[in-house]
């Protein structure tokens, strides 16, 4: 393993836990980011550029936005009264634990049953995205715009109604 490798992951499991247990939100959501960023540098040095690439448009450049942008409207990012860590941290870190030694058994017991000389795929990222620029533009463009009518239902539900003077 690289130190580069070593330093992601570390990176990504930091992340990872201060998400989990961290008490503001806010902390918490940009937690979240840190480890999607990582998770992005993992694919990118194992060199899934396409998955690297989404990871980081879609998880980073949206999801964790508009998390970040949806706890700061609904004000919920009110500063804890006592301390930064949330007094269940530990039953969070028993179960991300148990989530982890789950998902370890269940990557073990599959490995005998996958082909020793799998084929690599000869999909470039170019591929992709021109795949996604012709042939599949219709639904790539459906997905923007019920994307943006969330966030645009998403941002009217959480405005605060004026009071009118009378």
């Amino acid at each position: 393993m690289s130190y580069a490798f070593l330093f992601i992951s570390a990176l990504t499991v930091a992340g990872g836990l201060a998400a989990v247990a961290l008490k503001n939100t806010v902390h918490c959501a940009l937690a979240l980011t840190v480890a999607f960023a990582g998770l992005a540098l993992l694919f990118l040095d194992l060199g899934a550029q396409f998955a690297g690439f989404a990871q980081i448009l879609v998880y980073i450049g949206a999801v964790a936005i508009l998390v970040v942008f949806a706890i700061l409207l609904t004000r919920g990012s009110e500063t804890p009264k006592d301390g930064v860590y949330s007094k269940r941290w530990p039953a969070g870190l028993v179960i991300a634990a148990a989530v982890f030694a789950v998902l370890g058994w269940a990557i073990l017991q599959s490995v005998p049953g996958l082909p020793q000389n799998a084929e690599t795929p000869s999909v470039s990222v170019a591929q992709i995205g021109q795949a996604l620029m012709t042939r599949y533009v219709l639904p790539l463009e459906i997905i923007a715009v019920l994307l943006t009518a969330a966030l645009i239902g998403a941002v009217i539900v959480a405005m605060h109604e004026k009071e009118e003077v009378k």
